[in-house]
């Protein structure tokens, strides 16, 4: 066992380590009685003035003393030691372990069967990351993504073009592996204290690369460029799968496919499986001077040098439907995202620096199949015209340009688009246009009921010259593969749903969780398999 204390308060100018002795003290633990104590967390508190505020780990020589410091303190919780030890089981698979998708549950889900003896196959229809960097780069400057190689597939998955955020609303015990994994890849150490840690684009390019090297060095299989084409499913079971029009025996395949691969979808339905249509959420980015949200944010201390950039979280509900800001990048970039040609879409990315003379987050509206339809794919296909219509009002300035508007102006009446204090990142370019066009009326009028309501958060949120930059469409996934308590489908006992695109997860960190917990779930079934 061991002790979190939390709550520690810590000035700009003072080292951040002072908040151990300033824990334990708090917490009457005498010098003598501490086996380790380090920072656990810290994060910026700029409620109430700024400054740093900490959790702080404490092993003591006692676990009765612990227990009674947790018992009366509030500030002072147990922390059992994370334990993780799988269940083999004796059922040898008959055949191969595939599994669809090298984003973050798929590679999770590789890494721990390798770890234990297994040899699963990855079946990634993108490209290895030393070549999809470049094709990405291409489509920046031209406008005309790779199908092979784009921000959506390819190895590490939507991910690597990220921000590269680890916070998550979950709270498992699997979150401080995949912290701790991906320091082994490459990662910044400086994620496993901070409260909202992130890697950066730019770092995370070399953390998959590595992972990816450890799982084959291990026995795995990756195959870039090599989508799933075809299941055989039959019997309650997936026979085979079918890779390069190749039919292969198929003992357990898993389904981590992401958010994007509504053409898999669309297999997968016409072969039996079940699809749910799921509510997401559609909208823009939005673009400020990150000197402004600093400012807004942390008052007269803005640009002190132990600060990071300054970051936000909003959110505006009203008659069952939300509006929300996601995915914000301090000093980042707004980056096209499309993996087919004719659509634009949008996210946002930042490297490990943000450094960037902007700040960027997705501004969006929920809708649920009570807006698009209760048909399985039909919230992919309301994605698909958001998109071409989007590529359709941007492609006036130039192939792949994105529509673009004032944020006042979409809250006023509308006028010439003309450039304030912010120059939009996106590339290849932007191109003015009324967003009002856009959107469906039921979206249109909560973004702008949201922004209103923001603006009276952070000061000059929807002014400032701040731009929106249209559309974001792919924050998750529009449907739902249904699974049992095993981790199964229901329709086949060894087709194992798993991650983004499954519906299960909702971020780099979840998704990663979601993978291991998917591996734990293989490996209590089925032996190490005999076929690598």
């Amino acid at each position: 066992m061991a002790l979190i204390i939390s709550q520690i308060k810590t000035s700009l100018s003072e080292p951040r380590e002072n908040a151990v002795g300033k824990a334990l003290a708090s917490a009457g633990i005498k010098p003598a009685e501490v086996v380790c104590a380090h920072i656990h967390k810290t994060s910026v508190d700029a409620r109430h003035g700024v400054c740093f505020v900490s959790s702080v780990y404490a092993e003591l020589n006692s676990a009765r003393r612990e227990e009674a410091l947790a018992a009366r303190r509030p500030n002072v919780s147990l922390l059992p030691k994370a334990e993780f030890s799988p269940q083999i089981g004796t059922e040898v698979p008959d055949g191969k372990i595939f599994i669809a998708g090298f984003g973050p549950a798929g590679m999770f889900c590789a890494l721990t069967l390798c770890e234990y003896g297994y040899k699963p196959v990855v079946l990634e229809r993108g490209a290895a990351v030393e070549q999809r960097v470049p094709a990405v780069e291409r489509y920046w400057k031209t406008g005309i993504p790779s199908p092979d190689a784009n921000v959506q597939f390819g190895e590490g998955g939507a991910g690597t073009f990220s921000d590269g955020k680890l916070t998550t609303r979950i709270n498992d015990p699997l979150c401080a592996r995949v912290l701790e994994k991906l320091c082994q890849f490459g990662a910044p150490a400086e994620i496993l204290t901070k409260a909202k840690p992130h890697v950066g684009t730019d770092k995370l390019r070399g953390v998959v690369k590595n992972l990816r090297e450890r799982v084959i060095a291990l026995g795995g299989e990756v195959r870039f460029l090599a989508p799933l084409e075809d299941i055989g499913l039959s019997g309650g079971r997936v026979r085979s799968v079918t890779v390069g029009g190749a039919a292969e025996k198929c003992g357990a395949l898993v389904l981590a496919v992401g958010h994007s691969a509504h053409d898999t979808f669309g297999m997968l339905l016409k072969n039996g499986v079940a699809l749910l249509p799921k509510p997401f959420s559609v909208g823009a980015r939005i673009e400020h001077l990150q000197a402004d949200i600093d400012r807004a944010l942390y008052g007269e201390f803005a640009g002190h040098p132990a600060l990071p950039p300054a970051e936000y979280n909003l959110s505006y509900r009203e008659n069952g439907r939300g509006v929300y800001t996601f995915c914000m990048c301090p000093g980042g970039f707004v980056v096209a995202s499309a993996n087919a040609d004719g659509t634009v879409v949008t996210n946002g990315m930042s490297n490990f620096d943000r450094a960037g003379a902007n700040a960027n987050s997705a501004v969006l509206v929920s809708v649920s199949p009570e807006d698009f339809g209760q048909q399985p794919l039909a919230g992919a296909e309301f994605i698909r015209r958001l998109e071409e219509k989007a590529f359709a009002l941007g492609s006036r300035g130039g192939r792949g340009h994105a529509p673009a508007m004032l944020t006042r102006e979409f809250l006023g009446s509308g006028g010439a688009f003309s450039l304030g204090r912010v120059t939009p990142t996106y590339l290849p370019g932007v191109q003015p246009a009324d967003l009002r066009d856009l959107f469906p009326d039921f979206v249109t009028d909560m973004l702008t009921k949201g922004l209103r309501q923001f603006d009276r958060r952070i000061k000059g949120f929807s002014d400032s010259d701040s731009v929106l930059t249209a559309v974001e469409t792919r924050s998750s996934s529009p449907v739902r593969i249904p699974r049992g308590d095993n981790g199964a489908a229901a329709c086949a006992d060894n087709l194992y749903p798993c991650g983004e695109g499954a519906g299960y997860a909702g971020g780099i960190m979840s998704a990663a969780v979601d993978g291991i917990r998917t591996a734990l779930q293989i490996m209590e079934r089925f032996a190490p398999d005999v076929w690598g």
